[in-house]
């Protein structure tokens, strides 16, 4: 933890002096850290003023996928979401998140079906009556970021896929009844794993959430298969994404080679995932962005 005088100002920019602001709040942090449990540094906690940024890029995000959910439907190209995400996120003053990222070609990820997360849009690709779709919009706006993604079920969707669908869901809204400060990451994700093995499904391990706000990915990473009372400590101003990608069959995956973003799943059964991104607060959680 960052060492400051009682009487310097606060880190957290409230003008306030240390002691009269965050100072319990640090000690509190050391009293966990000396008995062996992870803590967030102050680098990942953001401030009242940070979060305020955050929010209104949020709104942006998820404006435009109300919007996509308004539109989306059979006939629809991937790509004709790309074009929407585009223009609807430039018409904001905002800049789209993935565009760039690391490579990644679009401004927008769409997953269909098997295809876990990070599908391409493609002018090829056409939704058609019976598929599901994960539409994950990701925004900045003056230097900040939020993250969110939703499922679409296109036409007349089987049982068996909407199904999967809405217990992805409510993994999510499970995860988030047990986000509280001063729990841990590990009582998010225990929630999460037992909804999903309990209907019969499995969550995919390699990848999951993230902090977010000041950079698209940050500490910590958020995984589904921790134990409760486990993982970094649940701390006012941790912002951070629940997004379990739940599969029908195995949680095995694999990365297209071609591509080499299209993540699928081993074999071949469908996987839904929702995502929202999730502040710690005082006495309890909100979501910035769904």
């Amino acid at each position: 933890m960052n060492e400051l005088q009682r009487n310097d100002p606060c880190w957290c920019g409230s003008g306030k002096k240390y002691k009269k602001c965050h100072y319990a709040f640090d000690e509190r942090l050391k009293l966990y850290e000396s008995q062996g449990i992870l803590v967030p540094s102050h680098e990942i906690l953001k401030t009242p003023a940070q979060i305020e940024k955050i929010r209104e890029s949020a709104k942006i995000n998820i404006s435009i996928l109300d919007y996509i959910g308004e539109h989306i439907k059979a006939g629809i190209s991937t790509q004709e979401i790309d074009w929407w995400v585009a223009d609807l996120t430039k018409k904001a003053g905002a800049v789209a998140a993935p565009l760039n990222y690391g490579g990644f070609p679009k401004s927008v990820c769409t997953s269909i079906n098997e295809q876990v997360c990070h599908g391409i849009p493609s002018e090829e690709i056409v939704l058609k009556d019976g598929d599901i779709i994960n539409v994950d919009v990701s925004t900045i706006l003056d230097g900040y970021y939020s993250d969110s993604s939703r499922m679409f079920c296109i036409g007349e969707v089987s049982r068996e896929k909407k199904r999967l669908v809405e217990v992805a869901k409510e993994c999510v809204e499970k995860g988030l009844a047990q986000v509280k400060p001063w729990g841990y990451l590990g009582d998010m994700s225990q929630a999460v794993y037992e909804h999903a093995h309990a209907n019969g499904y499995s969550v995919v391990r390699e990848i999951g959430g993230h902090g977010v706000g000041l950079e698209f990915h940050e500490d910590p990473w958020v995984g589904y298969i921790q134990r409760a009372g486990t993982g970094m400590l649940l701390v006012p101003g941790m912002i951070f994404t629940i997004e379990p990608m739940i599969n029908m069959g195995s949680y095995e995956i694999y990365t297209d080679e071609e591509d080499d973003w299209t993540v699928y799943t081993e074999d071949g059964l469908p996987s839904a995932q929702w995502e929202i991104m999730v502040l710690v607060t005082e006495d309890g959680s909100e979501v910035l962005c769904y």
